[in-house]
Parts: C-alpha cells; sequence; structure tokens
C-alpha cells in the first residue's frame, strides 16, 4: 500500500507531464544536428515587386481582351452593343387620308423666294411686361409661284393667218399661287412671355400658339410677291416658252397677248 507522502509522486512507468514553463524552455532551445547529417538549405526570400508585376500582368491581359473584342465587334461577327437607356422615338401617325384629285393646267412661269423677320407682341395697358407679354420674334422663309392657267383659254383665243406662218394666243393674266411657309427654313429668333403666360401655359397649354405669327409671315410673304413684279416676270418667261415652241411646227411670227385679270 503505497504512502501517504508518495500519493502526488509520479510512479515510474508514467512519468510526470511537462507544465507550461517546461515546454517554453524545450521549445526555445534549438536542437543541435546529429553529427554527419546536413543542415537543410534556409529558403529563399521572395522576389522584390512580386505583388507589382503580377497586376501588370493582370492589367495587360484585360487590355488586350478590350482590343479582341473591339476588333471583333468591328468586324461584324458579334451583335452592336446598345445602351438600354438610349432614347427611342415611336410614330404612332395614322396612315394618309386621300382626299380629292385636281387635274391642273397651270404653267409654273415663275417663282420668288422671300424672307420676313415678324415681331408680333401682346400685351395689355397698364399692366407690366414682367407680368402680361407676349412677344415673338419670328424668321419666315417661303415661296410663291407665278402661273398661267391654260384651263381658262377662251375658245377662239388661238388666231391663225391664213397663210399659216403667223399665230396669235391670248392668255389670261398670270396669277400668283398661295404662299408656301417653309418651316424647315423658319425659326423662332426669340421670344418673351410674362409670368401670367408661362403659368397659364403650364395650366392649360395652347398647341397652335405660334399659328398668328405664321400667319402674320405668310401674308407679309404674298403682300411682298404682289409688289415684286412676279407676275411680270410669268408673262415674259411665258411668252418666251410659247414663241419656242411654235416657231419649232413651223410659225414664223408667234404674238402673244394677255387679258385683264
Amino acid at each position: 500500500m503505497a504512502r501517504d507522502g508518495d500519493i502526488n509522486e509520479p510512479t515510474r512507468e508514467f512519468p510526470g507531464y511537462p507544465t507550461g514553463e517546461a515546454l517554453k524552455d524545450r521549445t526555445a532551445v534549438t536542437p543541435e544536428p546529429e553529427p554527419g547529417a546536413t543542415l537543410p538549405e534556409p529558403a529563399a526570400p521572395p522576389p522584390a515587386g512580386g505583388p507589382a508585376r503580377g497586376l501588370l500582368w493582370v492589367l495587360g491581359a484585360a487590355a488586350m481582351a478590350v482590343v479582341v473584342l473591339l476588333g471583333v465587334q468591328a468586324t461584324g461577327l458579334l451583335p452592336d452593343f446598345r445602351n438600354p437607356f438610349s432614347k427611342e422615338q415611336t410614330d404612332r401617325s395614322q396612315p394618309p387620308l386621300l382626299k380629292s384629285i385636281q387635274d391642273l393646267s397651270r404653267y409654273v412661269a415663275a417663282e420668288g423666294n422671300f424672307q420676313v423677320v415678324v415681331d408680333l407682341q401682346n400685351d395689355r395697358r397698364n399692366v407690366p411686361d414682367w407680368l402680361l407679354n407676349q412677344r415673338t420674334l419670328f424668321v419666315g422663309a417661303g415661296s410663291v409661284e407665278a402661273y398661267v392657267d391654260f384651263a381658262k383659254i377662251s375658245e377662239g383665243a388661238v388666231v391663225e393667218s391664213a397663210d399659216g406662218k403667223s399665230v396669235e394666243i391670248r392668255l389670261p393674266a398670270p396669277q400668283l399661287g398661295k404662299t408656301n411657309l417653309d418651316l424647315e427654313k423658319s425659326y423662332v429668333f426669340a421670344e418673351e412671355r410674362g409670368l401670367l403666360n408661362r403659368v397659364g401655359e403650364l395650366v392649360k397649354g395652347d398647341p397652335n400658339r405660334q399659328q398668328q405669327v405664321y400667319q402674320l409671315a405668310e401674308e407679309r410673304i404674298t403682300g411682298a410677291a404682289r409688289d415684286s413684279g412676279l407676275t411680270q416676270r410669268a408673262e415674259e418667261n411665258t411668252r418666251k416658252m410659247l414663241e419656242g415652241l411654235l416657231r419649232s411646227l413651223g410659225y414664223e411670227k408667234v404674238t402673244v397677248t394677255y387679258t385683264a385679270p
């Protein structure tokens, strides 16, 4: 039977387990190499600039991939890349409706191109312009045709001489066509609106707000066409056209006259 004093002593078969301090001392001691044993070579230090060189390789590969992708897209082998938020336009207009067809017998002998500047202002008396005012500076471009209506040639208007060498033609006087305002060349140069005018447009709006300016521009162009001698130019051009045509048919003398409008 073991003695009381020997209870805490380890037996010979089971030696005592080393404590934490003993483990520190044991690991701190560097084991001596055995005689004749070769020491392992120390590990080589990592090459300098390793991470930077790897980053350069990644950037180079990405640039090469972009170049290859653009080249393939340029050849048309891949579909075009589209912006998912790009602007799109949808045309929901109805097909044109043919309302009438008219047979024309007009000979357009001259055409005049005009440009007019319209400065139109609508305001109220004793009201400041910043509160209630609408002023538009519009540059209008349009054309007017001068024509002779051959459908109005009356019976007996063509008189041929007995010998067949001369002919006389009486034509209606040239007329001016409707002014054609060219919207591609016309534009609003400047516009001023008062506070109440802006508020009113926000509330109800007016899609025909510029209609008055367009009508005034057409009237100004029509008046300028009347004073420009466009009808006289149409008379001269029509006369030259008929003289050349009838002389080619064998007439030696061609007389063209115009009746009063």
